[in-house]
Order: C-alpha cells, then sequence, then structure tokens
C-alpha cells in the first residue's frame, strides 16, 4: 500500500491483534482518508472497538504497522499520537464546570491559563455551547453532555477524532438531532473521524465511507449507498437495511443482466452478475409494489400483517416468494390482512448475492 502522508490519514498493514488466545483482528489492512467520516459497523465482538482503541494507542497490535499522517506510530502510546476521543459514557468529571471539562486536556500539556480559557470558550462555541461554561455537567441534558465531550476532544486540535459508540446513552430522538450535530462539526473543521458504533440507520446517516466488520475481519466498505445497493453477500445485504433474501438459480450470468428461476418462474433482472447456479434474491422492503393485477415480474401471496405508521404502511406477506416483508408509502388506500395481491418486484433494482 502506498502511504497517504496527509495530516489525518490511518493506515493499517496487515494488522492482528491477539488477548491470549483470542483473535481479535486477523491480519487487517486498510486506509482511512483525511477528512472523511469513517463508520466501523458490526455486530458485538466483530472488532471495531479494537480497531479505535489501536488508532488511539490504548492497545498495541500484535503483529503489523500503524500510520497516522504517514507517521509509524505502532509503538506509540497514546500520549504521544494526535489524536482525541469521545466516549461512550462522555467520562465527564462531575465536580468540574463545563468549562474546565473542556480545558482539562490542555491544562496537562501545559498551556498558558489565558490560552486554555480561551481555546475552551472557543470549543464551546463550535459546539453550539457558548456561555456554558460556568455550569455543571449535571445540569445539562443528555445531547448537551455530549457536546462538552466532543468540544473536550476538538480543542487538542486532533488529526484523528474517535468516537465510540458516542449516541447510545442518548433516546432515539435526540440521537438523530446530536448525530447531525457531530456530522457538522466534523464537516465545518475538516476533521478526520472514525466512528464506531452496531447501530446501522446512524453509520448510514453520518458516513462518508463505512467498513462493515465480522469475525475480525472486513466484511465489506464503501459508501453507504454502495453498502445498500451492492452488498456483497447475504450477510451485508441483511445487516445493511432489511431485506428479503429469496433462493433462485441463475440460468444466465452477464455483467449487464442475468435470468433467474425463482418460485417457479424465468424472469429477466437488469443487475449483472458473474455466475450461474444457486443464488440468493434480494428484495429490499421498498423495491417491489402490490397491485391486484399479475404481470411477468409478479408473484401471489395474501396479507398476514399491516400496520399503519403515517407516512408509511408495513406489511408482511406469504406466498409464491416465502414470508416477504414490504415497506409501501401508498396509505390512501391500504391492503387489509387476508387480501390477496401480487407483488411485483423490479428488474431494475432486485439484487443477486451467493446463497
Amino acid at each position: 500500500m502506498t502511504l497517504n502522508k496527509q495530516t489525518g490519514s490511518v493506515i493499517f498493514e496487515n494488522v492482528v491483534k491477539k488477548f491470549g488466545n483470542v483473535t481479535a483482528l486477523k491480519n487487517l489492512t486498510l486506509e482511512v482518508k483525511p477528512k472523511q467520516l469513517v463508520t466501523l459497523l458490526g455486530p458485538s465482538g466483530c472488532g471495531k472497538t479494537t480497531i479505535l482503541r489501536l488508532i488511539a494507542g490504548l492497545e498495541s497490535a500484535t503483529e503489523g504497522a500503524i500510520y497516522i499522517g504517514g507517521e509509524d506510530v505502532t509503538h506509540l502510546t497514546a500520549t504521544y499520537r494526535k489524536v482525541s476521543m469521545v466516549f461512550q459514557s462522555y467520562a465527564l468529571f462531575p465536580h468540574m464546570t463545563v468549562l474546565q471539562n473542556v480545558a482539562y486536556g490542555l491544562t496537562v500539556k501545559g498551556l498558558a491559563k489565558a490560552e486554555t480559557h480561551a481555546k475552551a470558550e472557543q470549543g464551546l462555541e463550535m459546539v453550539g455551547l457558548g456561555g456554558f461554561g460556568a455550569r455543571l455537567p449535571s445540569e445539562l441534558s443528555g445531547g448537551q453532555q455530549q457536546r462538552v465531550a466532543v468540544a473536550r476532544a476538538i480543542v487538542l486540535e486532533p488529526e484523528v477524532l474517535l468516537l465510540d459508540e458516542p449516541l447510545s446513552n442518548l433516546d432515539a430522538k435526540l440521537r438523530r438531532h446530536v448525530r447531525e450535530e457531530i456530522r457538522q462539526i466534523q464537516q465545518d473543521l475538516s476533521l478526520t473521524a472514525v466512528y464506531v458504533t452496531h447501530d446501522q440507520e446512524e453509520a448510514m446517516a453520518v458516513s462518508d465511507r463505512i467498513i462493515v466488520m465480522r469475525n475480525a475481519e472486513i466484511a465489506q466498505e464503501g459508501t453507504p449507498h454502495d453498502l445498500y445497493e451492492r452488498p456483497n453477500s447475504t450477510f451485508i445485504a441483511d445487516f445493511i437495511g432489511d431485506a428479503n433474501l429469496v433462493d433462485c438459480d441463475v440460468l444466465k450470468a452477464g455483467e449487464n443482466g442475468c435470468t433467474i428461476h425463482v418460485a417457479g418462474k424465468t424472469i429477466a433482472l437488469k443487475t449483472g452478475y458473474a455466475k450461474t447456479g444457486p443464488a440468493k434474491l434480494v428484495l429490499r422492503p421498498n423495491h417491489f409494489i402490490l397491485s391486484q393485477t399479475a404481470s411477468d415480474h409478479s408473484f401471489e401471496a395474501s396479507i398476514t400483517y399491516a400496520a399503519y405508521l403515517g407516512n408509511q404502511i408495513q406489511y408482511s406477506l406469504s406466498g409464491d416468494l416465502g414470508d416477504i416483508f414490504m415497506i409501501s408509502e401508498t396509505v390512501s388506500e391500504p391492503y387489509s390482512m387476508g387480501d390477496n395481491v401480487h407483488i411485483h418486484i423490479s428488474p431494475q433494482k432486485a439484487m443477486l448475492v451467493e446463497a
């Protein structure tokens, strides 16, 4: 790999991390480009937090090399790395004021009192908390406390900002608000950020790029759009957004389209696929429609559940394709439980992955 020596780049070269007999990372190679927000996403125990701690210098690599801004930091402790971390628990000092919390790292670095105060005030302004410096953390909401933790991290002017499950302690509505704020701060300051979460919606909302981890390895990486529209496995298809996975056989394969046999029908798809044989047809919940009229690309089903959610209706169906979950934005004339319908799949949007 050619090293990216720009400020803020992060590179792992063949990194292995073991805890005793347990391998937490397997020969990992990855790159985080400067000024991007890259999210490490995956189920518990997949290795994402281990990567974050290796970048921070809180863990050391068993094998391989780690570079930040082109500098080999593999054997440098956390003190000598230009990174700052926002923890899941916020880790604010309850007996200190908000300003003192933000200024803490600057004080430890030995900056003059006046400079420390000015930088801490500026940090609070950046996160929209100007004028809150005299308060105690207990006098702030959860979202405000999270912004204090972000301010404390960014005033240290790190090359890389690390965020470890930063929204997990907030309720759903506040999570949406705070993640937008974190994304805006990252873009305004042109920070390189590495963000860890197990929430795929959160990852898709904030990321330039997502690295999906599974079993201590990278399962797939790409933009949120790439992962949703072009999953490379049943794991990714099911993990990134809801997906209906239906058994099929690929009769004719090609880059510009293919022919499959599914549920007794032979249909042509616009999606490319590399080989013939057994595969999984991936149908996103919003990639097909319902009607009472049949077509060449439709399959019979009956409604087993319908939930009206205001701007959409969620349906569960059972029929030729098996059990199917669907989201419809046609809310004016909803179907009812027990209705017989035809599921029309889109040849342009249906995808295939290996069985």
